[in-house]
Formats: C-alpha cells, sequence, structure tokens
C-alpha cells in the first residue's frame, strides 16, 4: 500500500523524518518496502498563472501561453488542449530536468528555450507524467485555485510516498486511516479521524438493498445520491490518487476510490438509471446462468457465486 506522506498528516501527526518513520514502523510490523520522495528534482518549477491564451500565429494546433511565476514572465509554446486564462499550473524554466512524456523508457531531459514553428518559448507547463506524478500527458496540470503563485512547486507539492506490505494479519491496516491508527499508537500522537456520515439527517429506503443470500453476504449497504454532474475530479483529489498508485477517472469514479483508500471499504456506484427496479438485489447465481464482468467477459457462475443485481440481471 501506497501512502502519502502530506495526506497521512490529515489523521495524525508525524514529527519524524520519512526515513525514521518507516525504520519505526517496520519495527512495529508494518514493514516498509520502498520510500519515494517526489519533488526532488523539480528545481526551477514553479507555480504559474496564466494570464493569457492567444493562437499561435503560424501553427492551428499551438497556442501562446503568458505565463507569471513571482518575477518570471514567460511566453510559453504549447499544445495541450486544456489549457485557459486564470489557471494555476506547473510552470518550468529553462535548466528544469523533466522526464521526456513520449521516451518508450524512463528518460529525462534539460529544458532549454527555443523556437517553435517561428515563435520563442521560454518555458514549459508541465503535464504529470513530465513531473513524474502519473502518467497522464494528454494536458497540463492544473493546481489548485489557491496555488501561492511563485512559490516552488517543490514546497508546494512535494510529498514522500512510503509504501507498505501489508501481511494477512494486519489486514486491519489496509487503508490510510488504519494505518494512522498504527502510527498514533507508536509514534503516541492523537488520532483524528474523517468526518462521519449522520444516517439520522437523511431520508433513507429501507427497501433499497435486499439480502437473499445472507449466509454469504450478511450486510450490503446503499444510499442514493441525487444532482450529480460527472466531471473531471479536482486537483487535490487526483494528486492524492495518483500518490497512492490510483489513476483518476472522474469525480463519481475517483470519490469512491479515495473513500475504499481512506476508510478500507470497498464502495461501487451504480447508474440509477440504468438499474431496472431501481433497487439492489444480491443473491446466489443459478446453475448455468451467464453474466459479462467488467473486464467485458462472458463468464458463467452457479450457485456458489453471490451476484449483485437489480433482480433480475446482474449489475
Amino acid at each position: 500500500m501506497k501512502v502519502s506522506f502530506r495526506w497521512l498528516q490529515d489523521y495524525v501527526e508525524v514529527d519524524v523524518s520519512p526515513e525514521e518513520f518507516a525504520e519505526r514502523m517496520t519495527m512495529a510490523g508494518l514493514e516498509a518496502e520502498k520510500i519515494e520522495h517526489i519533488g526532488d528534482n523539480w528545481d526551477n518549477v514553479f507555480v504559474g498563472l496564466v494570464r493569457g491564451v492567444s493562437q499561435h500565429p503560424d501553427a492551428d494546433r499551438l497556442v501562446l501561453a503568458d505565463i507569471e511565476a513571482g518575477e518570471h514572465q514567460l511566453t510559453v509554446v504549447t499544445g495541450a488542449l486544456n489549457i485557459a486564462k486564470g489557471q494555476k499550473v506547473a510552470l518550468a524554466l529553462a535548466g528544469a530536468n523533466l522526464i521526456d512524456a513520449y521516451a518508450d523508457e524512463l528518460k529525462y531531459k534539460t529544458l532549454k528555450p527555443g523556437k517553435i514553428r517561428g515563435v520563442m518559448s521560454e518555458g514549459m507547463a508541465c503535464s504529470e507524467k513530465e513531473l513524474g506524478l502519473s502518467e497522464e500527458h494528454e494536458g497540463i496540470m492544473v493546481l489548485e485555485p489557491d496555488a501561492p503563485v511563485g512559490a516552488s512547486l517543490k514546497d508546494y507539492l512535494g510529498d514522500t510516498v512510503i509504501e507498505f506490505e501489508i501481511t494477512p494479519n494486519l489486514v486491519h491496516a489496509f487503508s490510510m486511516v488504519g494505518i494512522a491508527r498504527e502510527v498514533s499508537a507508536v509514534l503516541e500522537s492523537d488520532l483524528r479521524l474523517p468526518a462521519e456520515f449522520n444516517l439520522s439527517d437523511h431520508a433513507l429506503d429501507d427497501e433499497l438493498v435486499t439480502i437473499d443470500a445472507p449466509d454469504l453476504c450478511r450486510r450490503y449497504i446503499g444510499v442514493v445520491i441525487e444532482g450529480i454532474t460527472v466531471e473531471p475530479s479536482p486537483p487535490w483529489l487526483t494528486e492524492r490518487l495518483s500518490k497512492a498508485g490510483v489513476r483518476p477517472i472522474n469525480n463519481l469514479v475517483d470519490i469512491t476510490n479515495y473513500v475504499m483508500l481512506e476508510t478500507g471499504q470497498p464502495l461501487h456506484a451504480f447508474d440509477r438509471s440504468l438499474i431496472e427496479t431501481g433497487k439492489i438485489f444480491v443473491r446466489r447465481g443459478q446453475s448455468g446462468e451467464q453474466i459479462v464482468t467488467l473486464d467485458h467477459q462472458l463468464r458463467e457462475v452457479d450457485e456458489s457465486t453471490l451476484l449483485i443485481t437489480d433482480g433480475h440481471n446482474a449489475v
């Protein structure tokens, strides 16, 4: 399990270095396998503000972005489709060492100013891949609106990710909160748990979920959430998922993955408009029954298989 040092401190104070932390947790039974320092190579990369975007005079697929980062005022030539005025971005200056997003193997390159189709590009608005945060490089990385312009990206976003080997006897630690509980005990620090969802404040449908195989499934809980617009997740969420090794998809998928990482409780979101009965039924499979799984494969099940259905078909 990959644990972001910054994220962890939402739940418990860690007042020792990442290296000492990893050693003490290993001695306590949570083996730290790997320590990764994110941002160590981000010299000459700053938080920039996009002041304006205009069309490249000689290239339909390129734009000119005027970006401010403290005392630096640069023109950057980019083909990123998602760049827009008012965004906060990761601005790399000349001399920055970045990952080559188009190389087949891990390869770094030193950024140099140069003309692109006749216009001097003095820096680069970086993608997540170029910074080593994820494999995403279809567009630039957009930072939170309150990111401090001119700040070193290393100071703003740098982190340490520690990968733990969670053995079967420590499955309770397979979440951020679970790790935080262990840390609280080992370092004798106060534990801060996330806010709880108060069921009494909401009108609930007692018949939303029916369990027809209680010997295989003792509990299955569902809630209906309305008024959702599916869109990209905010930067803070995609950043935390990426550091945990989870690829961001959209706000709906991402929040279920986030809560799973935080609490250790697996979740799945269903589109209720596609649920024929509007309800969930948990039952045994029937001999010879066939279902299409998430990997789009047709599989045959039997009575020993537990299915989540809409009362008729698996969902």
